[in-house]
């Protein structure tokens, strides 16, 4: 009588920890590279737990374990095709583009990289329109040509190899440019954004282009959607203490938005055109985690 409880529990376990590999086999596919603290936040089981569970899916060959983590069994994350990710979260990174545009100035040398939430910033800057003098630098050939028949809106574009997946211009050919530009801001995309890991993408490649952009901008800001949120990407391009903010949309996790590593960092959550809020409650700042009179180190509001 005592054995059965064991039995189902046991069943429980073993069924819970095969759905646990499976989802860490389908993260590691996705963004190529997990560590282990991330997975040992996002699965609520200890560190060990993790590394066993690493151990035995490189022994069946479904990933390859790496310092710190695992990476896909190829090296290499799947990359989505640039048509593929527009569709994807399009009402949020409509929102976020047009946040972003309300930050740009008549007369700024601007960086926009390939991502599509960036071509979501440059139909927002069009919009907006009455420019005089506008400089943008973009690698995105997308965003080049949204751009392209904006009055008052020159665009610089790089030289460099054509990625067919992302429709953007990498290498080193064309990187010299941002030692002669002086860029106010760059507005960059991710495929991840943690802050122990900062921002990352998918591919060395890109986050090559995207460090040259961050290297000589005086502001960093991040657009991304609540998906980029706690997940890690296979290249680092931007450390955490080098972001001036970041803008998202309002299903951004509140854990990471109020997190104390975050004090430094501007946050702004924008509602879309699928929130149920927008339409139902008028949209105020949302709590800003100090004392009365002090001078905030970060700021988290909705932009209406």
């Amino acid at each position: 009588m005592t054995d059965a409880p064991a039995d189902v529990d046991a069943r429980s376990v073993d069924s819970f920890s095969s759905e646990r590999r499976l989802a860490i086999v389908r993260l590691v596919d996705a963004q190529g590279r997990v560590r282990v603290g991330a997975l040992s936040d996002q699965f609520g089981v200890s560190r060990q737990t993790i590394r066993k569970d690493l151990a035995l899916l490189a022994a069946q060959g479904r990933i390859t374990r790496a310092h710190g983590g695992a990476i896909s069994f190829e090296s290499r994350p799947s990359e989505r095709s640039f048509a593929i990710r527009e569709r994807m979260q399009r009402a949020e990174k409509a929102a976020i583009g047009a946040a972003a545009a309300m930050r740009v100035n008549d007369g700024e040398c601007i960086a926009i990289d390939a991502s599509t939430t960036g071509l979501h910033l440059a139909r927002a800057l069009c919009a907006r329109g009455n420019w005089n003098h506008l400089t943008v630098v973009t690698n995105g050939l997308r965003i080049a040509s949204e751009l392209a028949g904006c009055p008052g809106i020159a665009v610089v574009l790089p030289g460099g190899w054509v990625r067919w997946e992302a429709l953007s211009v990498v290498g080193t050919i064309g990187s010299g440019v941002f030692d002669r530009i002086n860029v106010q801001t760059a507005f960059v995309g991710a495929a991840g954004f943690t802050f122990e890991t900062g921002l990352s993408d998918a591919t060395e490649e890109e986050a090559q282009i995207k460090r040259s952009m961050i290297e000589v901008a005086r502001e960093v800001f991040a657009i991304i959607d609540h998906t980029k949120w706690g997940h890690t990407a296979f290249a680092t391009f931007c450390r955490t203490e080098e972001l001036t903010g970041v803008i998202s949309d309002r299903s951004a996790p509140q854990p990471m938005v109020t997190a104390p590593e975050g004090r430094g960092i501007e946050i702004s959550l924008v509602p879309f055109a699928t929130d149920p809020a927008v339409d139902e409650v008028p949209i105020r700042s949302s709590r800003v985690d100090r004392e009365p009179g002090d001078t905030p180190t970060s700021t988290s509001s909705l932009l209406g």
